[in-house]
């Protein structure tokens, strides 16, 4: 996988809003994503995460402003080809695979952002590379194992080789620990520092509600509210317990513990 090596950003939204029902889920969004860099999009329930995710994998039409994928503005381009850019890990796509399948075959599908594998036609060459995929993720021993036969750690690094077999531009994860325990949580933090870390890697989009899921080598938060960007720039400036405190609405205290956080109640 290379980096982007255009000069302009990865992704870019201006003045985005989106309106849903009458009801306005985002507004006045400016959101940019350099090659090199990783954010975390923090915000509480209702801010604006998932409808901001939509729209930066291409899958959600803003109601006003412009999406600027790889130079390439959203209205103005062919979407089938150009989603194929973004990997997207989310519960939602984890519910649309078929638990018969192998890991092997849910990452091997994804060269063709497809669900099932007899849709194309793949070489050995494609499930070798799926097979690699997961043991870069520690889930290698999966290969020929069932799906919904694994357990919700080892389904999320599933989904995480599967993310990177296309050779994405951009990396989104929704909230992809919510339904791990505090080991599987670990590891998947793990497997994103190193991936975050990894100087060829596509820039990475993580969505979280918990401060202590960052990876240490993020460099960039977004935080969110009501819809609105509340702040954006690099962890270490902008993570305060101040934006912590208005982002969620409660006092609330962020500590560093070495390169990790963590947040109490003031």
């Amino acid at each position: 996988m290379t980096k982007q090596s255009l000069t302009e950003p990865v992704l870019s939204l201006r003045q985005v809003g989106l309106v849903r029902n009458g009801k306005p889920l985002l507004d006045q969004i400016d959101f940019t994503v350099e090659a090199g860099s990783s954010w975390i999009v923090l915000g509480a329930n209702g801010s604006g995460k998932t409808s901001l995710v939509r729209i930066c994998s291409l899958y959600e039409h803003p109601s006003r402003g412009s999406v600027e994928l790889l130079g390439q503005k959203l209205g103005c381009t062919d979407i089938r080809n150009l989603r194929r850019q973004v990997a997207l890990v989310s519960p939602a796509l984890s519910d649309m695979i078929r638990p018969q399948l192998t890991a092997t075959e849910v990452v091997m599908c994804a060269k063709y952002a497809a669900l099932e594998p007899w849709w194309h036609k793949y070489e050995q060459a494609d499930s070798d590379k799926a097979v690699g995929l997961l043991h870069a993720q520690q889930v290698g021993f999966a290969a020929n194992r069932s799906y919904g036969s694994l357990s919700s750690g080892e389904r999320q690094r599933v989904l995480l080789a599967r993310a990177l077999m296309s050779e994405p531009a951009l990396i989104l994860l929704d909230e992809p620990s919510a339904a791990l325990d505090l080991g599987g949580r670990e590891i998947l933090v793990d497997r994103l520092d190193e991936l975050a870390a990894d100087p060829n890697s596509a820039p990475v989009i993580l969505v979280t509600h918990h401060v202590e899921e960052i990876p240490p080598s993020f460099t960039h938060v977004l935080a969110l509210q009501n819809g609105r960007r509340l702040a954006a720039g690099p962890i270490q400036e902008t993570l305060t317990s101040e934006l912590l405190s208005q982002c969620f609405g409660l006092p609330l205290t962020l500590q560093q513990h070495g390169s990790r956080f963590t947040a109490r109640r003031s």
